[in-house]
């Protein structure tokens, strides 16, 4: 009875705290939040491992709140355990109570919803987009086996929320991979923002899914700290164990628990004020003197110390073998004589190459690794352990890689660059959390022809351009976008990327492309390549492109036309530079792309009205839907991106200036 009446005494003050930080903000979800009062209690104050002093200790046990509007109620915890916070890892310092007071202010670390990256290292991802904090458990948990240790992860999920489809990717990935380190813990109050939950996310209905997906499901009451104790002692109990049923907790709960005028439908993220907030806090005072008249004075909650850890850190790359090494190491050195190699095919080089130089790094891949060339890594006997097959499941693998990034991993996430639009919103959610990720995406652009538009990514440029124009926590573009031509750039942006700490997102081609480089050329995010000097025009061009520009070249120059040609592989990219070649070339500059339009030739655009110089820019890009056609040049032509256009294009640009 006084474990239980100390538990009920810290989540009342912890939903005391919530519905006092939220009026305050003058918004919030201070009901969702004390529907879990009582399982934060328990997780923070007794169950979890961990160290107030060090919240992102490399051992700790972690909790992801995927139900992210509930957060007031874990800064609660914070605040009263004193866990230290703050962007500076050096300069970190105790939360108070009186920090609280600053939930949701611009200069506050206490965000609407958790995030890392604004100064909270108790979290592991931003959350709050829902559907998405299983997937990011499943990725922590994978690492923590991956590195043999014994951390367990929890994560708390709302019951409206488990109608996203990323919940059951997630679930099955658990139950697919054995990772019985993961306890998801489902929040039923019943209530979802605008009405009451569907009666498929009933507590019931879900006990009855999660035992269908192969989990032991364990119903509670989440407001009754004996039932709370007894099914995470269960989950402990079987935690770390592959060959154990995975443990899954349906708590039912009350939105709004001890404060009955708050409760029911239109409370749902609306703070309580005047006397609203006044009834709510006598309804918990009453509550408490309720439900604590047997604590006693010396009744207290330990928190667990994680257990010591040494990490070896990172290991370097510095010694990677070149393009043409890797090839012979893979008795490939014919294909080098060739002339011609896939870009998708040196990404599998490089990132076996990698895998061998650098412990952390990870590979994620979606049931396509014959095709993205990511079976290199997962065949090699020395790096399978790292290879997760995520299956037809895009947005559960993104979750999963951010995840694994938290943990101190380097991952590779690769698919079709077209099922990667499936996880746009993941991966924005990744970027906001600071994840370290690399994304590839093969079969990029018009150039796989045969399968059609179903297969292409042709938004992917502009989509992901937009994070190349924002800057992440760190001050550096929220993302690289990068698209090599041939097997020596693919090979060397591939190393690039897992050296670069942030996000990265690589356009790789099914194709062959003819080498346009050697290994002494160089490569760096925000760079190009000159590949031809001209009076007249500048072509700058990327990916498949390139090559057609090349040809183009040639055409031009029958024509008694001098045209330079930039390789623009990098968004963004040196703008400075990329003027002076284009002042060079008569200011005159026509931009080439294998994508829909607000791409690099929009990043071009950009630049040169920023510049305020007097320049001619043409752009030539996707502009129709696509088909099927049986050759690349069938469909370039199709589409009006074939050598013979660009020429024309050109003698026409030229023309204009030149009357």
């Amino acid at each position: 009875m006084s474990f239980e009446a100390a538990v009920h005494a810290q989540a009342i003050e912890l939903d005391r705290l919530a519905l006092e930080m939220c009026a305050s903000a003058g918004s919030g979800h201070p009901t969702t939040a004390s529907s879990l009062g009582h399982i934060t209690t328990v997780l923070y104050f007794h169950t979890m491992r961990h160290s107030p002093e060090l919240p992102d200790y490399p051992t700790a046990d972690r909790l992801v709140l995927s139900e992210g509007h509930a957060v007031p109620i874990v800064y609660a915890a914070a605040a009263t355990l004193g866990i230290h916070f703050g962007a500076d890892p050096n300069n970190r310092r105790p939360m108070t109570v009186e920090d609280l007071a600053t939930l949701r202010e611009i200069d506050s670390a206490l965000d609407g919803h958790p995030n890392p990256m604004e100064g909270m290292p108790m979290f592991d991802a931003a959350t709050g987009s829902l559907g998405q904090g299983l997937s990011v458990a499943a990725g922590l948990a994978e690492a923590a086996r991956l590195d043999g240790l014994d951390r367990r992860i929890f994560c708390i999920i709302g019951d409206g929320e488990s109608r996203e489809g990323q919940i059951s990717e997630a679930l099955d990935h658990i139950v697919d991979r054995g990772l019985t380190n993961v306890c998801p813990i489902f929040n039923c109050n019943q209530y979802g923002q605008a009405a009451k939950v569907s009666a498929q996310q009933s507590a019931e209905r879900i006990a009855a899914k999660l035992a269908a997906y192969g989990y032991e499901t364990i119903t509670i009451n989440g407001h009754e700290p004996a039932e709370i104790k007894k099914a995470l002692d269960r989950y402990i109990e079987i935690s770390g164990d592959p060959s154990a049923t995975p443990v899954a907790i349906v708590a039912k709960t009350v939105k709004g628990w001890g404060t009955p005028s708050l409760q029911g439908g239109g409370w749902h993220g609306k703070p309580a004020s005047g006397q609203h907030l006044e009834n709510a806090l006598a309804e918990l005072a009453e509550r408490r003197a309720e439900l604590t008249s047997a604590l006693s004075s010396t009744d207290s909650f330990t928190i667990q110390p994680p257990d010591a850890f040494e990490s070896d850190g990172y290991t370097a790359t510095a010694d990677l073998p070149s393009f043409t090494e890797a090839m012979a190491a893979r008795d490939m050195t014919s294909v080098v004589h060739t002339g011609r190699f896939a870009t998708r095919r040196a990404y599998g080089v490089a990132l076996q190459a990698l895998g061998k130089a650098n412990k952390d790094v990870v590979c994620l891949d979606a049931d396509v690794s014959n095709s993205t060339f990511a079976i290199d890594f997962a065949s090699d006997a020395d790096l399978s352990g790292r290879f997760i097959e995520c299956k037809i499941a895009e947005q559960n693998m993104v979750s999963v890689a951010a995840g694994l990034s938290a943990a101190g991993k380097i991952p590779f996430v690769s698919t079709f660059a077209k099922f990667l639009t499936r996880a746009y919103d993941q991966i924005e959610m990744a970027i906001n959390s600071g994840a370290n990720i690399k994304f590839v995406g093969s079969h990029a652009g018009i150039s796989l022809a045969s399968d059609g538009p179903s297969q292409m990514s042709l938004p992917d440029v502009a989509w992901f351009r937009s994070f190349a124009t924002a800057r992440d926590h760190r001050g550096n573009p929220a993302c690289y976008v990068l698209q090599p031509a041939d097997a020596y750039a693919a090979y060397a942006l591939t190393e690039i990327m897992a050296e670069y700490e942030g996000a990265c997102y690589m356009r790789t081609l099914r194709p062959d492309t003819e080498f346009l480089y050697s290994d002494d050329d160089v490569f760096n995010l925000g760079g190009f390549h000159q590949l031809a000097e001209g009076r007249d025009i500048l072509l700058v061009a990327s990916g498949y492109m390139v090559h057609e520009a090349n040809k183009a070249l040639e055409e031009l120059d029958k024509a008694g036309v001098s045209a330079g040609l930039v390789d623009l592989y990098s968004l963004p990219f040196d703008e400075e530079k990329l003027l002076d070649v284009a002042n060079a070339s008569g200011g005159r500059i026509l931009t080439l792309e294998d994508n829909y339009g607000a791409g690099f030739g929009s990043a071009v655009a950009d630049a040169l009205s920023a510049s305020g110089d007097g320049f001619e820019l043409a752009q030539m890009h996707v502009t129709r839907i696509p088909k099927s056609g049986r050759t690349p040049e069938a469909v370039l032509e199709y589409c009006g991106l074939s050598v013979k256009d660009v020429v024309g294009r050109c003698l026409e640009v030229l023309e204009v200036t030149t009357a």
